[in-house]
């Protein structure tokens, strides 16, 4: 199972965090802690080619964890290919823990 941990602050785009879908079973969990202050925080997603320079990655956001300012869980069930969380508002920090479903690398 592979950990990964992501912070924003304040008004921002958060890191895009690659998701491998080599493993025949996928799933990821997350959970987001608020710190620091009032932050408004949404999850998001995206199907396309991150590393393929020509393309501007579409960003959805997550059903569950849209507009928030508390802390939240959330999971993808379904292949996504990148995840990030963005500070839409205030200017305390979200952070994400994301655990990847073994064969995730």
């Amino acid at each position: 199972m592979r950990r990964v941990v992501q912070s924003v602050t304040g008004v921002a785009n958060g890191v895009t965090i690659p998701v491998t879908n080599e493993s025949i079973s996928f799933g990821i969990g997350f959970g987001v802690v608020v710190s620091g202050g009032a932050i408004t925080y949404t999850v998001q997603h995206t199907f396309d080619d991150i590393y393929n320079p020509a393309i501007t990655p579409t960003w959805f956001n997550n059903s569950t964890a849209t507009g928030l300012s508390a802390n939240q869980d959330g999971n993808y069930a379904f292949p996504v290919a990148a995840v990030r969380i963005i500070g839409t508002a205030g200017t305390g920090t979200a952070t994400i823990t994301m655990l990847f479903n073994g064969g995730q690398s």
